[in-house]
């Protein structure tokens, strides 16, 4: 990926960022930005970007994310529209539904949910499993 390199342990780092979220800190609504943003802290709400999201380890996000661009080694619960590529790195987990072109997901990542894949994908796409009866 263009502008990203591994930093320690293998995290992938992007060089330059606009803001950071750091572990601690806690933030509910929308969040739209320009640019690259890390967040290490709670985040409950909307992320709107066509640039750089990267959630680290200690992270934790509960709804909708839609980047350009996520790099997640946190805990993302929500959907996630990703308009290029969206990469998955140990220890973190996803449950929900993705929309991406390109998706990677590193050994040891937690992913629970559905995945659309494509140019066009969106999640209105995917079909909605209905809780089973008995």
């Amino acid at each position: 990926m263009i502008g990203l390199k591994r930093g320690p342990k293998g995290h992938p780092e992007v060089e330059e960022m606009v803001a950071f979220m750091g572990k601690g800190t806690e933030f509910t609504g929308v969040l739209k930005f320009d640019g690259t943003v890390r967040v290490d802290g709670r985040l409950e709400g909307e992320v709107h970007t066509q640039d750089t999201l990267i959630v680290g380890e200690t992270a934790e996000i509960v709804g909708e994310v839609n980047v350009g661009t996520l790099i997640t080694s946190g805990t993302i619960t929500g959907n996630i529209i990703a308009a290029k590529t969206v990469h998955f790195v140990a220890p973190g987990s996803f449950s929900g539904d993705i929309a991406t072109p390109a998706l990677q997901i590193d050994e040891g990542f937690k992913f629970n949910g559905r995945c659309i894949m494509g140019r066009e994908g969106k999640l209105a796409a995917v079909p909605r499993q209905e809780a089973m009866s008995a």
